[in-house]
Order: structure tokens, then C-alpha cells, then sequence
């Protein structure tokens, strides 16, 4: 077996903060190592860059046990971040929606750039920290898109490992046509954590699809969501009736729930999950 290996990029903000402990909580549970990344623009800044990673490398393994590395990388937020991904074959990357250098705040279209084309899922997170718990409650929309489906293998990991509830919710729809394609996608999802022995709860949205972001948000809100698992359709022709502010609207939700993007296997093809064990 390859080991396990989540990659945190970090401009040492709160949010980049927030992201490293999402890694603690996750290595520590399944057994990861981290590697944390800081990209700097040109070589002036190295030293510097390197003198900071070393302390938070020096920090965090003294206090959760963790083997943890530091890389620092001259370039681009938008290329460097997969590219080092696929050197150090990370299986998870987790990321500040805030946290990258030269950036005041990477939300919305910019950071769905450095996620769409990535070969590795992303944890996008905010400043709100995560219980040491872990996920307790995971909240995954089902929409009219086939596509979501994917998700759940990885999502019914991370449950298995966490002892997770899965919340499953999908819009509410009048059309005979579409409410039929929405229940069948229920219905494999039901079967699909039945089999594999996962906690889980389903609700129909009142709002259908054009609204049906704020109804994951607040369905989240009153489970007490700790992640809410989405597939990534920006730039891509699977939009479908979601439209463009979809996953946007998501990962910069304003309870600061952190937000697993996943992109579509005709994206990408997922060698491993980070969270088989």
C-alpha cells in the first residue's frame, strides 16, 4: 500500500491555520502524513519562507505526533499547488478559502481555478476551526447531476473513519420528469451507505434546483454539518440547471462550513482515496 499524504498550502494566515488543523484531525485519523506548501514569488523571499514553515513543521509534529514536511515552492497559486500534489502524491489537499500569498481573499471563481483542473480533492475551509472530533456530520446534496454519485465513495471513507452521520438532501422539484431522475439518485445513495453500514438521514428541499444552494447551507446549518461534500462543475459543460455561482456560493458559505470539492471523473480519474484504508 502507498501511504497516505494530505498537502496543506498556507501563507501563514489564520485561514491557512484553520487549514492545518483540518490536516491534523484528518492524518490523525487515518494514519497521514503533511506536507505543507508556501509559495513565494522569487528567491529574496526563501529564506524567510522556509524559516516560518520550520516553525510551524516543528510545532505541529511536537504537538499532535505527526511527521510532517515543509516545501517551499517559487511560482503560481493557480499551477504550483496541483503540481506539487502530484510530485509528492498527496491523495487530499486541504486549503484557506483566505490563506495564499498575494491574495487578499481567495474565494468564489479564484479558488474554484486552482481546484477545477487538480488531480486531488480538495477540503476548502474558512477561519472557523474544526472540533477535534473530526466530522461528525457530513451534509451531501444530490442534485440532478449523475456525476454526484461519485462522491459518495469518498464521502462513505471519511464517515467509516470519523463514525460520521451522512445528511443527504436533494430539491424539492414538480416536474414528474425530474423528481423521478432525483429519487433514483436517493435511492442509490440510500442503498449505497446502507451497504456499507453508515449512518445517514434524507430530506426533500422545499426549494427546487435554482435556489437549492441556500437550502444546503441552512439544512447544514441545523445539523450541525461539519463538511458538506459537493462535486466541482465550474468551466465545465456539466453545469447543467445549477448554473455558474453553484460552487461558489458553496465553499464561501457564511456559517464557514469547510466544503469537500471533488471534481468529475471526466476531470480526472481518482487513482486512490485518501481515506481507503
Amino acid at each position: 500500500m502507498s501511504e497516505k499524504k494530505i498537502l496543506v498550502p498556507t501563507d501563514f494566515t489564520k485561514v491557512g491555520d484553520t487549514a492545518i488543523q483540518h490536516a491534523t484531525t484528518v492524518a490523525l485519523a487515518i494514519g497521514a502524513k503533511i506536507s505543507v506548501l508556501h509559495i513565494i514569488e522569487n528567491k529574496k523571499q526563501l529564506s524567510e519562507a522556509k524559516l516560518k514553515l520550520q516553525e510551524i513543521v516543528d510545532k505541529v509534529g511536537a504537538e499532535s505526533g505527526l511527521q510532517i514536511s515543509s516545501i517551499v515552492r517559487i511560482g503560481s497559486i493557480f499551477e504550483d499547488i496541483d503540481s506539487v500534489a502530484n510530485e509528492i502524491e498527496a491523495s487530499l489537499i486541504i486549503m484557506g478559502t483566505h490563506g495564499l500569498r498575494g491574495m487578499q481573499f481567495l474565494t468564489g471563481s479564484r479558488a474554484l481555478k486552482i481546484v477545477t483542473h487538480s488531480s486531488v480533492p480538495f477540503i476548502i475551509v474558512q477561519e472557523k476551526g474544526l472540533k477535534a472530533s473530526g466530522y461528525d456530520d457530513i451534509v451531501v446534496p444530490l442534485d440532478l447531476h449523475k456525476e454526484t454519485k461519485q462522491k459518495l465513495s469518498l464521502v462513505a471513507d471519511m464517515a467509516a473513519y470519523f463514525n460520521s452521520r451522512v445528511h443527504l438532501i436533494s430539491p424539492g422539484e414538480d416536474d414528474d420528469f425530474l423528481k423521478k431522475q432525483l429519487d433514483r439518485n436517493i435511492n442509490y445513495a440510500k442503498s449505497f451507505l446502507e451497504e456499507k453500514g453508515i449512518s445517514f438521514t434524507v430530506k426533500i428541499a422545499e426549494e427546487t434546483s435554482s435556489a437549492f444552494v441556500k437550502a444546503v447551507i441552512r439544512h447544514a446549518v441545523t445539523v450541525g454539518a461539519d463538511l458538506i461534500s459537493i462535486m466541482n462543475f465550474y468551466e465545465n459543460s456539466l453545469m447543467g440547471i445549477l448554473g455558474g455561482g453553484y460552487e461558489q456560493q458553496m465553499i464561501t458559505n457564511e456559517p464557514q462550513i469547510p466544503v469537500l470539492v471533488l471534481n468529475p471523473i471526466e476531470v480526472y480519474i481518482m487513482n486512490k482515496s485518501v481515506f481507503a484504508s
